[in-house]
């Protein structure tokens, strides 16, 4: 009996600590912005084929930490403080659409969902020994908001602008700033109030305001 040819396959494992080693390397900053990140290069490095390496530069490009040049490969992106305006000034397009469309879609699951999230973004600002929590709970806010739009495009949009380990540094310099963080809470508390009153003019009018302010105080960092 013969058996048909089929593609060969990476173990699971493979691609993932190619992903991983990858991922670490541009977030070090041993990989400047710009790099040429070669697959063939990086598969001899690393000491495995061109196939998991292909799928972690594609799954870091989705992640906004590698950017695909058409006929040119990948390259690192750029995650400096230019970087994140730019990412901020389509937030501030994006994310207010998403908070009407929030107030329009979400079930009452969602605004608990929501709800759960302030608090542990509120307890995040009751100690600032855990910096990242207070960010990973604002950020998952953001994100959630965009799921209750029942778009899982906009997730995506908002998931890709948004990168954890940049957006974890960048807070850790907010935190030097009193009340800060409470500000941050008390923002949110506004969103969800306008989203759960099913008012749409008011959700998309604070969150505009909620995320210019965070353009406004980097622009003047710049």
């Amino acid at each position: 009996m013969s058996v048909p040819a089929v593609e060969r396959f990476e173990p699971a494992s493979v691609a993932e600590l190619t992903y991983a080693r990858l991922r670490a390397l541009i977030l070090s900053g041993d990989a400047e912005a710009g790099a040429r990140l070669g697959q063939v290069e990086l598969a001899e490095t690393l000491g495995v084929s061109r196939t998991p390496v292909r799928e972690a530069l594609r799954r870091l490009t989705g992640e906004g930490l590698v950017d695909e040049i058409t006929n040119r490969g990948f390259r690192v992106a750029d995650l400096g403080l230019d970087a994140v305006m730019r990412r901020l000034e389509v937030r501030v397009l994006l994310e207010p659409g998403i908070a009407r469309l929030a107030a329009e879609r979400a079930r009452p699951e969602d605004l608990d969902a929501l709800e759960a999230l302030l608090e542990a973004e509120a307890h995040a600002d009751s100690s600032t020994r855990h910096p990242d929590e207070a960010h990973d709970a604002s950020r998952a806010f953001h994100i959630l908001l965009a799921r209750t739009t029942q778009n899982p495009e906009l997730v995506s949009a908002l998931e890709g602008l948004w990168i954890v380990e940049v957006g974890r540094r960048l807070l850790a310099r907010r935190l030097a700033e009193p009340g800060w963080l409470a500000a941050d809470v008390a923002e949110h508390r506004g969103i969800l109030a306008a989203v759960a009153a099913r008012d749409p003019d008011a959700a998309e009018r604070l969150m505009r305001e909620h995320v210019g302010g965070a353009l406004v105080h980097w622009r003047a960092e710049q």
